[in-house]
């Protein structure tokens, strides 16, 4: 008989090898939403239990791939769910490490857990942080005050707090705080606002209950480091351009 599933990992993939994935511990389920055009893994990868590959097209980034899951597999979400993008070690190095705990009990989100090294703020029109990026030559802006307004009404803050990567895991239990048809919605707007993937990767912990960062953890520029790395802080000091979301 198979055991209940206690973990699932779902990851948002395009094009990015996922060999990695044979690293998993055996008791995680593993979802992909495969956005590519090639396999998303070697047949032999693909035949282990608990394992599935769903094809989905390529709009929305990753917040479209996990916002389809949460609303199309909302009464069967696992007791823990971690979500993550096709290459997840950029933002968080330590990720297998992070699902062996998770996979041993050592590790539970209580109830939202970010996952990466770096925390990072930026306010609603993405100026602070998303507009001097060095991957949006032409300094677009952000909507995340209209996301955040759509979704929860009331007053946008003047700042998020996040870990980038926009990569973490969820209880059941949080999931469940909201009904599907908040889901489905936050599914909508995924494609309908630009940009909006940016945007969800600074709210997904109040998408489940309140914000986790406190502020004051950060250092003075908003920005606080779980892991040294010495090029990351020269980005902060000016020294060098940033290169984050």
């Amino acid at each position: 008989m198979t055991p209940p599933v206690s973990a699932e990992l779902v990851i948002a993939r395009h094009e990015e090898d996922l060999r990695w994935v044979r690293r998993v511990p055996a008791s995680i389920r593993i979802t992909i939403y495969n956005k590519g055009t090639t396999l998303a893994l070697p047949l032999e990868i693909v035949r282990r239990e608990g394992f599935s590959v769903n094809a989905l097209p390529n709009l929305g980034r990753e917040a479209h791939t996990y916002l389809t899951h949460l609303s199309e597999r909302y009464e069967e979400v696992a007791p823990v769910t971690i979500f993550c993008q096709g290459h997840p070690f950029d933002h968080a190095p330590d990720f297998h490490a992070r699902l062996r705990g998770v996979s041993e009990g050592s590790e539970s989100p209580d109830p939202f857990l970010w996952c990466g090294f770096l925390e990072e703020t930026d306010d609603p029109r993405g100026k602070r942080l998303f507009v001097p990026w060095s991957k949006n030559p032409e300094r677009k802006e952000l909507e995340t005050g209209r996301l955040h307004e759509e979704l929860f009404g009331g007053i946008t803050p003047d700042f998020f707090h996040f870990r980038g990567g926009a990569q973490f895991a969820v209880t059941r239990e949080a999931v469940h705080r909201r009904d599907r048809e908040f889901y489905l919605r936050a599914l909508d707007l995924s494609v309908k606002i630009p940009l909006a993937a940016h945007s969800y990767e600074r709210i997904w912990d109040r998408i489940f209950g309140n914000a986790v960062i406190d502020p004051a953890s950060l250092g003075p520029e908003g920005v606080r480091y779980l892991k040294r790395i010495r090029r990351l802080e020269k980005a902060v000091e000016g020294e060098i351009a940033p290169d984050s979301v």
